[in-house]
């Protein structure tokens, strides 16, 4: 592991139990926001770009939540690759798998884009452990249908979402399809904004998952590698942010991720987007001010 992925490891690693663990004291110094402001914000921007913008956001120190949208579905994209490397986290935890096991990586699994899986075509393989990262950091397709492969596909995925407490969210198939529909109505690969903001804290700051794991699934997120131009952009400089993004070809830009300010408690912002008269840049832009927002909740 390089020098500076292993620093943010254990920066992750130390602040995770700050985070869980002084919350009431963070929470008395955390300012109060108006979310009634948040929210017309929010409709100015989705006005202002059109289509549709679906966030969440929470201070978890104070409990207080903001969103728009939040009950309405959205594919997740990559995003979704999250709770994938959360299900086999969940196995580590329960004995049934280890991060150490070899998954060969053959020609045929290759698919659109897979920067890091790809060069280990014929070769050993790669472990879930490198499977993860890539997945998560790099957001490669093809590690993240390792993924699922190693827990048995879509359903168990679903299925484990449902014994955290997430009755929305769904994985119904593999990379690439599960980033378009094929008609509207369509609620394969989706979720809510709301959905996923609860699932992130119960993966992030709950109980799902063993300490070690916990602290593994925020590393990778803070590792990434593909949103620096998001919710990144918008948060204050200091920050500790771990986040997942996802992204596909006609008009879904999205976000999800935690942030641990200095002087309060934790923040978690969703930003799911459909915006298909926008340009890259704008959909990122929109996605930065989401992250501003977040920062004053």
């Amino acid at each position: 592991m390089p020098l500076m992925d292993r620093r943010r490891l254990l920066c992750a690693a130390s602040l995770l139990p700050l985070a869980t663990l002084t919350l009431p004291a963070l929470a008395r110094t955390a300012a109060t926001p108006d979310p009634k402001a948040v929210q017309r914000k929010l409709q100015a921007l989705e006005e202002q770009h059109g289509g549709r913008l679906g966030v969440a956001l929470m201070n978890v120190g104070t409990g207080a939540v903001v969103s728009h949208r939040g009950d309405e579905r959205f594919l997740f994209n990559s995003t979704g690759k999250v709770f994938m490397a959360a299900a086999v986290l969940a196995r580590v935890d329960s004995g049934e798998e280890s991060l150490d096991r070899r998954l060969e990586i053959k020609a045929s699994d290759i698919g659109e884009w897979a920067p890091v899986t790809e060069p280990h075509v014929g070769g050993p393989g790669m472990t879930l452990a490198e499977l993860c990262q890539a997945a998560m950091a790099w957001s490669d397709n093809t590690a993240a249908n390792k993924l699922i492969e190693s827990v048995g596909g879509p359903e168990p995925i679903t299925a484990y979402l449902r014994r955290i407490g997430d009755d929305t969210t769904r994985l119904d198939r593999w990379e690439p399809e599960l980033n378009t529909h094929d008609h509207e109505g369509d609620e394969r690969d989706t979720t809510t904004p709301l959905a996923m903001m609860q699932t992130l804290r119960t993966l992030l700051l709950g109980d799902a998952l063993s300490p070690s794991s916990r602290h593994q699934l925020a590393a990778w997120m803070i590792e990434g590698k593909t949103g620096d131009a998001r919710l990144r952009a918008g948060m204050p400089p200091g920050w500790l942010i771990g986040e997942k993004t996802g992204t596909n070809s006609v008009g879904n830009a999205n976000d999800v991720g935690i942030a641990w300010p200095a002087d309060r408690g934790a923040v978690i912002a969703v930003a799911y987007t459909w915006l298909p008269k926008a340009s890259k840049t704008q959909r990122d832009e929109v996605i930065a001010e989401i992250g501003r927002l977040a920062a004053s909740v």
